[in-house]
């Protein structure tokens, strides 16, 4: 019986995505699991509206259903596929279908349905506090990228030569004339002797 559990969750998971934000099942998949055909979940949907606000279920809109058929989850109407746009039913939305429909089998398999929203759920979060840690590590490495890069700068200067000095030995003349200036003439220096 465990073993049945575990497939059917699986299943159950599968069919579980994102739109709009939120996570969702379509009504062919949710039909399929609750063992009834799609025009009858979404009758007893109708019938019960005001058990279905927008938030438990909604119309695809045309552009949805596009990108759902590229991707295969939807089958494009050549190959039998539907030629309306399909509901969607949020968690809560799964559950009151189960609850409007009434068969024994739709009420046994809301509860893999919601089990199936709370695994998706956990691990969301789970993948947030990861990308949040990725987050944070990311952070300290540019950090620590700049203090290496300083210590790599310093090390360089430590091992490069140092340019050797280029004073010039010798005696070098003084920049003034030698004599002392009289009236705009140079007199000669004296020797002592």
């Amino acid at each position: 019986m465990a073993e049945t559990a575990v497939v059917v969750a699986r299943k159950v998971d599968s069919k579980i995505f994102v739109l709009r934000g939120q996570r969702v099942i379509l009504d062919t998949d949710l039909a399929e699991l609750y063992g009834v055909q799609v025009r009858h979940l979404n009758q007893q949907a109708k019938r019960n509206a005001k058990r279905f606000p927008p938030a438990f279920r909604f119309q695809l809109s045309a552009r949805e259903m596009k990108i759902l058929k590229s991707q295969n989850v939807i089958s494009s109407e050549g190959h039998g596929g539907a030629r309306y746009r399909p509901y969607a039913f949020t968690e809560h939305g799964a559950i009151m279908a189960a609850t409007v429909l009434s068969s024994e089998r739709a009420i046994e398999m809301s509860v893999f349905v919601v089990l199936a929203f709370v695994r998706m759920r956990r691990a969301i979060v789970g993948n947030r506090q990861i990308l949040t840690k990725l987050a944070e590590l990311e952070h300290r490495l540019k950090s620590h990228d700049a203090d290496i890069q300083g210590l790599m700068n310093a090390i360089r200067e430590l091992m490069s030569p140092e340019e050797p000095n280029r004073r010039r030995i010798g005696f070098e003349a003084p920049s003034e004339p030698r004599g002392k200036a009289v009236k705009g003439r140079a007199m000669p220096l004296r020797r002592n002797q």
